[in-house]
């Protein structure tokens, strides 16, 4: 048995053209939803890219104060260090000061006793 028909005349069964206009169609909805995709992502880049300049102008403002601060610090530190120096100078003239007073009380005592009492 040999049949031989052609089954475009089928219900339901699309015609060659028909596939290529759905086929399109969907192409054609892919692409529109790519560019939308596209767009979006083109808007956060240049959110990205705002956020990274704030962040770059932040930053660098950051560093100069930083930098004013370690200035700062370091001219304190050599104060501080200069009043340092200040102060143990003070102290071991303070010392001697104190060395020579004892010193001074055990000599006048040696006098006092050398001389004998006083009338």
């Amino acid at each position: 048995m040999s049949v031989d028909m052609d089954t475009e005349d089928w219900l339901g069964c699309p015609t060659p053209l028909e596939m290529y206009k759905h086929q399109c169609s969907i192409l054609v909805d892919e692409l529109v939803e790519t560019e939308r995709m596209l767009r979006r992502a083109r808007a956060n880049i240049a959110g990205l890219v705002q956020m990274n300049d704030l962040l770059v102008t932040g930053k660098m403002a950051a560093e100069e104060k930083l930098r004013a601060v370690e200035v700062e610090l370091s001219r304190t530190n050599v104060e501080y260090s200069e009043r340092g120096k200040e102060i143990m100078g003070l102290k071991m003239i303070s010392n001697q000061n104190e060395h020579l007073r004892i010193e001074n009380q055990r000599l006048l005592l040696e006098l006092a006793a050398l001389r004998g009492p006083q009338p």
